[in-house]
């Protein structure tokens, strides 16, 4: 079943990394020039991060497919029992429809980006890798909580970069749930888990910011406005000199 499940998942994600590399490459890339709008060097492109994402999502869905249908998951998702419904199956996507959406419409234009995707990741580790139905709703709830809390105070683009209480919210939620599932999974993944969830998103927006030069979410962001200004104030002025 759960190979079916994943053969219908790959070409979803095929799909839709297919879709989204098309409209990123009418960004202008290799020093093109598109509607008065020079891509200048292929480092500088605001389109080298969508088309790493993407691409990354292809191959994804590629190695998914070709897993899933090595292990008879084609044959079984065009069958009866492939194309059938359960409660826990339903439960698991509308958890995951839920915390992806406040993450993308809620989190990331208003919240420090470090601190939204580090909430959202341990969520999404906690809450499905073991396939427990009670996780995966506390961890949407625990998402969907600072993420209404941001969408409600802070609803004009206005006011997205100004005050850092959406922040804080988020960083309490973040903390909360990490000291909930070290108290209660003592597992190798869970005690991996806090070092991918600051590494990931820090790493990401570090690279983005300073070695790509790419325009990132919410600059104005608890976090990432300290990292910015010791980068230009106190290690950039290090090697220029």
């Amino acid at each position: 079943m759960l190979r079916a499940r994943d053969f219908w998942g790959a070409l979803v994600l095929i799909c839709c990394a297919v879709f989204f590399l098309w409209r990123t490459s009418f960004i202008p890339f290799l020093g093109e020039n598109r509607a008065g709008v020079s891509g200048a060097e292929w480092y500088n492109s605001a389109a080298i991060v969508p088309f790493g994402i993407w691409l990354a999502m292809l191959l994804l869905g590629l190695v998914l497919l070709r897993i899933s249908i090595k292990a008879g998951g084609a044959e079984r998702a065009f069958s009866g029992a492939g194309l059938g419904w359960n409660r826990q199956e339903a439960i698991r996507i509308r958890a995951i429809a839920v915390i992806m959406s406040v993450f993308i419409f809620a989190l990331i234009p208003r919240v420090d980006f470090i601190l939204s995707s580090g909430l959202v990741i341990t969520a999404l580790i906690y809450g499905f890798h073991a396939g427990h139905t009670k996780r995966m709703l506390m961890v949407a709830v625990v998402v969907a909580l600072p993420g209404l809390y941001a969408l409600i105070m802070h609803f004009p683009q206005a006011e997205w970069n100004k005050p850092h209480d959406d922040d804080w919210v988020v960083l309490a939620a973040w903390v909360l749930l990490t000291v909930w599932m070290l108290a209660r999974d003592r597992s190798r993944i869970a005690r991996a888990t806090p070092w991918v969830a600051v590494l990931t998103p820090l790493i990401l927006v570090t690279a983005m910011a300073f070695g790509f030069r790419q325009n990132v979410p919410n600059r104005g962001g608890l976090l990432f406005s300290q990292i910015e200004y010791h980068y230009y104030v106190n290690l950039r002025p290090l090697w220029r000199k």
